[in-house]
């Protein structure tokens, strides 16, 4: 098990031409160009050895959203723990991650040396919608398992057009229409600013939107967009907030969720504010934003806060800290990413364990399909994961929470989709 960045020779040795005909794939803005695919079928069985079972996941360790390169690591971890038991039917992980940072272009050249040259049997976890949309066709017309992505648009659940993707988190469309229904329980005509990322996760946020005031979208919304590049949210939220403005809603990831927080706090916004599932760690984002800023913001959630202290004899939250202390001790164990890390990585080890040692891609895949009310210990109780070969959102069950200036504090009952 090892991280690797950009540039290292290959590992793994070139196969027969006739085994490795490629297949040149036309990417939109250039993103994807130059990734190419190998023939159905070829490679059944790449990435297995009879000790090694090879896994590869591009992440952000550095550029806009570093701070989500933890997750990578933490997964890192837990496959160590893994591969101390014994490994998976006799074979050690070998968790192969390179730093794309969070730049689609180098998602698509480190997706490509992850398949055709170290020959993994699948991709895990690939952080951002972005990147993971720069490789969606290359790996779906390979049939190579995309599985478990840390994404959280509504497309990456589209079994006809991508069978071989699957995210993990529920939809951020979902967040939204549960963030203004939440709003007009109380105030029907509520205005609603929404801070949205441009790309296709930021704009399921606005679709939410459309979907809960449909003809009314208009007259009650007003959103405004950001780049993953820009250094600061300060005009846009300047003018997004220049009206009286209810509630705001923002659709962001990693820093950008301080920066949200931050500066609508600094404007003396004191509506409903909604901030992305993704950007809820207390550690992470909310501290850095500053707890004054922060408290009272609402989320919605699905796993256990490792930072809350009225977990702290929680069963699932004792075991999550004595691995952190022992696999990755250098990682802090109350940020959310890192216990986001090690339930996914869980949820992918026992994937391949049902695999009852046949780890072809059509194998993994199939497992993959195959989840049934499984729990998790850092799941809130009552959430379970299910997974068909026509449904690819393992987790559609939240519950809402408040941050109270300590600890997120949850309110209502535990809901699936928008049905609230």
């Amino acid at each position: 098990m090892k991280e690797q960045t950009p540039g290292l020779p290959a590992t793994a040795q070139a196969t027969s031409s006739a085994e490795r005909r490629r297949i040149l794939v036309t990417a939109a803005a250039g993103a994807v160009g130059g990734l190419l695919l190998l023939p159905q079928g070829a490679r059944a069985q790449a990435g297995v050895s009879a000790n090694e079972i090879r896994i590869g996941n591009t992440t952000s360790l550095s550029g806009p959203v570093s701070a989500l390169g933890t997750i990578a690591r933490a997964q890192s971890a837990y496959f160590k723990l893994v591969n101390d038991a014994g490994g998976i039917a006799g074979r050690k992980i070998n968790f192969i991650f390179y730093d794309d940072g969070f730049n689609p272009a180098k998602t698509a050249e480190m997706a490509r040396k992850l398949i055709e040259q170290d020959e993994v049997a699948l991709l895990f976890g690939n952080l951002g919608t972005g990147p993971n949309s720069a490789i969606v066709k290359y790996v779906n017309q390979l049939g190579v398992p995309h599985l478990f992505l840390s994404v959280n648009g509504d497309k990456w659940t589209d079994t006809k057009a991508n069978p071989w993707s699957m995210p993990f988190a529920p939809s951020g469309r979902v967040e939204c229409q549960v963030a203004l229904k939440h709003t007009m329980a109380t105030k029907p005509d509520a205005k609603f600013a929404i801070l949205y990322q441009n790309d296709d996760f930021g704009r399921d946020y606005v679709a939410g939107a459309k979907d809960v005031l449909g003809a009314k979208y208009d007259s009650q919304v007003k959103a405004m967009s950001y780049e993953v590049t820009d250094t600061t949210l300060d005009s846009t939220l300047i003018q997004l907030l220049s009206s009286p403005m209810d509630a705001l809603v923002s659709g962001v990831t990693g820093k950008f969720g301080a920066m949200s927080i931050r500066r609508a706090s600094e404007l003396g916004f004191k509506g409903n504010h909604y901030i992305a599932t993704g950007v809820s760690s207390v550690q992470g984002i909310l501290i850095p934003a500053g707890i004054e800023h922060a408290t009272g913001v609402i989320s919605t959630v699905y796993g256990k806060d490792p930072s809350d202290p009225g977990l702290v004899d929680d069963p699932g939250i004792k075991a999550y800290k004595a691995f952190m202390a022992k696999y990755y001790p250098e990682g802090n164990p109350d940020d959310f990413y890192n216990g986001y890390g090690y339930m996914t990585a869980m949820v992918m080890t026992r994937v391949l364990q049902q695999c009852n040692g046949d780890f072809s891609r059509k194998s993994i895949m199939a497992q993959a399909n195959n989840l049934k009310d499984l729990e998790n210990p850092m799941l809130l109780p009552g959430i379970r994961l299910n997974t068909s070969p026509t449904d690819h959102r393992p987790i559609k069950q939240m519950q809402m929470q408040r941050f109270d200036g300590k600890r997120w504090q949850r309110f209502g009952p535990i809901f699936e989709g928008s049905n609230v």
